[in-house]
């Protein structure tokens, strides 16, 4: 019997007797795990049709797990005990929870910082192996990844093939070209399964796996939560979550997500993209704003709706408008998946495309073609250069007064979203500016560490509701690192990643903020101050 517990309260609760009883009705939940691709309207229903196959994967990934088994014990036999993740967004934050939750190590390297891409680099190359994750075949970031670690293990004198493990869908360009290379192992993923939907795909088991978690256990518990979750019943309890995330009135589009003791290591952040990627578009959408354990100041905001991950053995009830949510690792993946294909179907998108998030990969690459020299600060600010549009800059001599007008644009029903492209392993307590800032506003505040979040919620800032206002921060470094056989380095390719991105929200009509610290250190303290004081 599955151990999945979600229990609502308040508005989630008013949501769950309004939208429940039809669902079941219409037989949502059955069809679903049919592959019924028309449960989103017509004009999803071509994408739809190719993205259902995330319903069985517990099922089709079953073959995978003695493949990897018979991988890991054979690097373990060649003192290769260590391994790197290069993989963004839907190939990455499953593994990281995964390992975290299980409590092995996987250096998951979803940044282009050259600082970060250094740290992974200089420890324990001799027993490194690292697996190269994408969907597409084609990521920039994956891709300068493999790059690197090849010629650096060709320098160390280890034959970078053999280190070198791929995980693609069948018929991409990396398939082919790490085919030819002879790569150690390639793993081809079923093409039917979207990136955000692929935790329990090769994307998601080869990497834990290799780095030493069961995923057969894994694989059980999202099977056995599977036969709950396909039942046409009115305690199915996908359909109550579904219908809390996607179906309350007024629309409750802020999650704030807190964790009160899962045991599941970093959950939100995986659901984190699940939800605003898949939901994020055509001016609608549910925005998650991930808190973990820590102060949740916009929680009492009319607009916003909280979501308690608990121990299995939380006896508790909700209290305010809340949805509590319990289960084992492998049912929870499947749980949230099924629920965001419920919260799709009530706010009426379609939940598998993501048409926003090729803009800002595109203004890159214009970016890193043209190479336009830098252009100079509007305003300079000791460690702290301040650039935005002229609304921002008029008057401006300090980041605290940058930070008061862009705060002063931030909507009644608005949020703001920290944007920070610099090396997140390093610089993790820069996040305690989240909660001063949720302080200061009285509004949600995301942090999401560049590039990784464009492969996340950057659809969402795009093609969600314009309520918007965006803090970017950027930094530069004393390192940098050549991408062999490319005409730019790390540093070229984050800094054009963050332009890039600026330019699309700036189109969109975002208001946009960019700090750019000139010394890591230096910056990081005064951004801080800068913040208190608006607390304050």
């Amino acid at each position: 019997m599955s151990s999945l517990s979600v229990q609502t309260s308040g508005a989630a609760r008013e949501a769950v007797d309004r939208h429940v009883p039809a669902l079941v009705g219409d037989g949502f939940a059955s069809k679903l795990f049919a592959q019924d691709p028309t449960l989103w309207g017509a004009a999803a229903e071509e994408e739809s049709a190719k993205r259902l196959g995330w319903v069985e994967a517990a099922e089709v990934s079953r073959p995978l797990v003695a493949q990897i088994t018979a991988l890991r014990e054979e690097f373990a036999a060649e003192g290769v005990d260590r391994f790197v993740l290069a993989g963004m967004g839907g190939s990455s934050l499953a593994p990281e929870v995964i390992t975290r939750t299980a409590g092995v190590e996987l250096f998951v390297l979803d940044s282009t910082d050259p600082e970060m891409v250094g740290a992974a680099l200089a420890d324990r190359l001799e027993r490194t192996a690292i697996v190269v994750s994408s969907k597409s075949g084609s990521t920039v970031e994956t891709d300068s990844a493999r790059r690197v670690f090849a010629r650096a293990f060709e320098e160390a004198g280890i034959d970078a093939a053999s280190r070198i493990v791929v995980v693609t869908d069948p018929g991409s360009p990396m398939e082919s070209s790490a085919r030819k290379a002879g790569y150690r192992r390639v793993f081809t993923a079923d093409p039917t399964v979207g990136g955000r939907f692929s935790a329990l795909t090769a994307f998601g088991l080869v990497p834990s796996g290799l780095a030493g978690v069961d995923v057969e256990a894994l694989l059980d518990e999202a099977d056995e939560a599977a036969e709950v979750l396909r039942e046409d019943a009115e305690d199915n309890p996908a359909l109550h979550l579904g219908a809390a995330l996607g179906g309350t009135e007024p629309l409750r589009n802020k999650l704030v997500f807190r964790d009160l003791g899962s045991g599941i290591a970093g959950f939100a952040d995986w659901a984190e993209q699940l939800i605003a990627e898949s939901t994020g578009k055509e001016g609608k959408g549910v925005l998650p704003v991930v808190v973990g354990d820590g102060d949740a100041p916009e929680a009492g905001a009319a607009d916003v709706l909280v979501v308690e991950l608990v121990a299995e053995d939380a006896e508790e009830a909700p209290q305010g408008d809340v949805v509590r949510v319990a289960g084992s690792l492998g049912s929870q993946l499947m749980l949230w998946e099924v629920a965001t294909a419920v919260a799709g179907r009530l706010l009426g998108i379609n939940p598998y495309d993501q048409p926003d998030v090729e803009s800002a990969k595109n203004a890159t690459r214009a970016l890193l073609a043209d190479k336009p020299k830098p252009t100079p600060a509007d305003v300079v600010d000791g460690p702290v250069e301040i650039r935005g549009a002229q609304e921002l800059l008029d008057g401006t001599r300090t980041v605290e007064d940058a930070l008061g007008k862009l705060l002063a644009q931030l909507p009644e029903t608005g949020y703001l979203s920290v944007q920070a492209y610099f090396d997140r392993l390093a610089w993790t307590d820069l996040k305690g500016i989240r909660p001063v800032l949720a302080r200061a506003t009285g509004r949600p505040v995301t942090f999401g560490w560049g590039p990784r979040f464009l492969h996340s919620t950057g659809q969402y800032h795009k093609g969600g509701p314009a309520e918007g206002v965006y803090l970017q921060i950027t930094a530069d470094s004393g390192t940098d690192l050549d991408i062999p056989d490319s005409p730019f380095s790390f540093g070229e390719l984050i800094s054009a990643q963050a332009d890039g991105d600026a330019q699309v929200l700036a189109d969109h009509g975002r208001p946009v903020l960019r700090l750019r610290l000139t010394d890591r250190a230096e910056g990081v303290a005064r951004l801080r101050q800068a913040v208190e004081a608006l607390g304050r």
